[in-house]
């Protein structure tokens, strides 16, 4: 499955999954700037599973009915990378399990 990681996560945090996952960045696919709307419809178009994002505002922004892949929100204290590393197995975890086109939370 690619992973796409929202220009909000740190880009240094694509290190931390494993290869087989293909994670890239908003700012590798040059995407930076997108609308949340057209980022998912972009991401989906290139063959994307699932997008990783910090933003909690997402699920208020977009309606999990209408959602062309499924979105994993990471919540911790703050957004830094230090922050972000620990949740990675539950990430993974996540995304080995059924994603459905939802909103799928993962908090520190």
């Amino acid at each position: 499955m690619k992973v796409l990681l929202d220009e909000s996560v740190p880009r240094r945090l694509a290190a931390e999954f494993p290869e087989s996952f293909g994670v890239r960045t908003v700012q590798q696919m040059g995407w930076a700037g997108s609308s949340n709307g057209e980022l998912l419809r972009l991401a989906a178009d290139h063959g994307f599973g699932v997008l990783v994002t910090v933003d909690q505002g997402f699920a208020f922004q977009q309606s999990a009915r209408n959602l062309p892949i499924p979105v994993v929100i990471m919540i911790a204290g703050r957004t830094r990378l230090q922050e972000l590393v620990p949740l990675v197995p539950e990430v993974i975890a996540v995304l080995s399990g059924d994603l459905g086109r939802r909103i799928h939370r993962v908090v520190a």
